[in-house]
């Protein structure tokens, strides 16, 4: 034993990664941690790609349903994508290899709302589960689990599955003990209690992951890092949409709509995001909370220099200097961070309750507020729809943010209609680009149209749509949400064949 491995029964059960691979058979369904490229297991998806490899050089078919918290890294994801050995896989990728097998049409793949995912499993939706396979920061004497820097979906994965595999990684630091709270107290359908959540930093459950340890077929050992890649600093059209963004939430405490602590925020993750929580901070804005999904560089800054007191999420998503920073201080972290189960973290009716401020990215929205959070060109699928949707639907307001065109200007993000809709209309409140914000409440379809027109399209693209809405004004055959559905898709198709959306 050592101090990481401090039960008997488990510490026997140590092996290498390479024979705990060998436990995992082909055609089986394996629950894996790991949530936006934070607290996966690094040794025994490795160990388990050259397997697969390997029997793929011998002609022998070796694939298995991979299904997650999030995003992980090329070391699992990557790996085993590269390997073969992935037929299906769910709810949320950012790897570029299993990227393009999914788009290739190679691998199947499920894009859902990361709040349904552990319900969905209990309610046998998504078979069964044979494997776990669950990197942890320690085991205690007992036989508990100090969770690593994500939970995700491991509380269901080891709760179901057949047998389990732990991955104890050296590499997170033991400060990260206490910073859980694991609730156990969900069940299903119609014997639900209300969550008793009222405040993000409530803790409802225990700082420990609890296993049967007659289950767990093998302890690895590792000592990696996570993989997560830096993030740039906010340029220019960051910074302006993050002005618009925080002149407005100024706007709604002036309306008394909001009030000067706001509400609890969930932000996405990248560099608009962090411009946006930078933005806060620079704004005067203090004693502010967070529910959200993912505790970023930005956010990690924010609760260091007092902006947010206190913050709830289910995953780390840190750059190297975030690690080091989220490290250093601990001690201070572990007091204003909660890390929970995406089940509580992304769940309709603690947001619905909490009244969270959503901040999402998006891909391209329509005249009416259709968004489109996943897609290229309506087929080509980009990471996932994530928790946007969770928090989206049911928030206190839903704002949906991006520069107004892409790839130096050959496409719009504003279009007649999106070629993919992930949030509809009815779930999307505020639209913002560094043009401008569109308020889309109480507004008609056709009113919000001619807002997200004057205020969020760029120059260059606001006549061609204008001119569309227009005659579509004029010529649809129903007025209430105008469309010529004979050129609605028209701007996409034009991309396609000529490398831009303009004429």
């Amino acid at each position: 034993m050592n101090d990481r491995i401090a039960h008997a029964g488990l510490a026997a059960k140590l092996m290498p990664a390479e024979q705990a691979a060998t436990l995992i058979e082909p055609g089986m369904s394996v629950g894996m941690s790991g949530f936006t490229g934070a607290g996966y297991p690094k040794a025994v998806p490795l160990a388990l790609a050259h397997r697969i490899a390997a029997a793929q050089d011998r002609g022998e078919s070796f694939a298995l349903r991979i299904l997650t918290g999030a995003s992980t890294a090329p070391e699992l994801d990557g790996a085993l994508a590269r390997a073969g050995g992935i037929d299906f896989r769910l709810p949320y990728q950012s790897d570029p290899e299993l990227r393009a097998r999914i788009n290739g049409g190679q691998i199947e793949y499920m894009d859902i709302h990361l709040g349904h995912v552990a319900q969905y499993t209990w309610f046998g939706f998504l078979g069964k589960i044979d494997v776990a396979v669950i990197e942890v920061t320690a085991i205690l004497p007992d036989g508990r689990l100090v969770p690593s820097t994500s939970v995700g979906n491991n509380k269901t994965w080891l709760d179901l599955a057949d047998k389990v595999i732990i991955e104890v990684n050296h590499r997170q630091p033991m400060g990260l003990d206490g910073m859980h709270d694991i609730y156990y107290g969900t069940a299903l359908p119609p014997e639900r209690k209300p969550i008793p959540l009222t405040r993000p930093g409530d803790r409802i459950g225990e700082p420990y992951l609890k296993v049967d340890l007659d289950k767990v077929v093998a302890v690895v050992e590792s000592d990696a890092p996570d993989r997560i890649g830096r993030f740039t600093a906010p340029d220019e059209t960051s910074r302006r949409i993050a002005g618009h963004l925080v002149e407005f939430f100024r706007h709604e405490i002036r309306a008394g709509r909001l009030g000067e602590h706001l509400l609890p925020l969930q932000s996405g993750v990248g560099n608009i995001a962090n411009a946006v929580l930078a933005g806060l901070h620079e704004g005067g804005f203090r004693g502010l909370t967070a529910f959200t999904e993912v505790i970023q560089d930005g956010m990690l800054e924010l609760i260091g220099n007092g902006t947010i007191d206190m913050a709830s999420a289910t995953s780390f998503s840190l750059s190297p200097e975030g690690v080091e920073e989220f490290v250093r201080n601990i001690d201070l972290y572990r007091e204003k961070i909660v890390l929970r189960p995406q089940e509580i973290s992304n769940h309709a009716e603690l947001v619905r309750r909490l009244g969270c401020i959503a901040m999402n990215g998006m891909v391209e929205a329509d005249l009416y507020g259709n968004v489109n959070s996943t897609h290229v060109a309506g087929t080509s699928i980009i990471n996932g729809i994530g928790g946007s949707g969770d928090f989206a639907r049911n928030g206190f307001m839903s704002c949906f943010v991006t520069p107004s065109t892409a790839k130096n200007g050959a496409i719009s993000a504003f279009v007649p209609m999106v070629s993919h809709v992930d949030h509809t209309e009815h779930d999307v409140a505020v639209l913002v680009s560094e043009q401008g914000l569109a308020d889309l409440r109480g507004l008609s379809p056709k009113q919000r149209a001619q807002q997200i027109i004057d205020n969020c399209a760029h120059p260059d693209y606001r006549p061609l749509l204008q001119d569309y809405f227009d005659r579509a004004m004029r010529d649809s055959r129903g007025r209430h949400t105008p469309h010529l559905l004979g050129e609605a898709l028209s701007w996409h198709q034009r991309y396609l064949e000529t490398g831009s959306m303009k004429p």
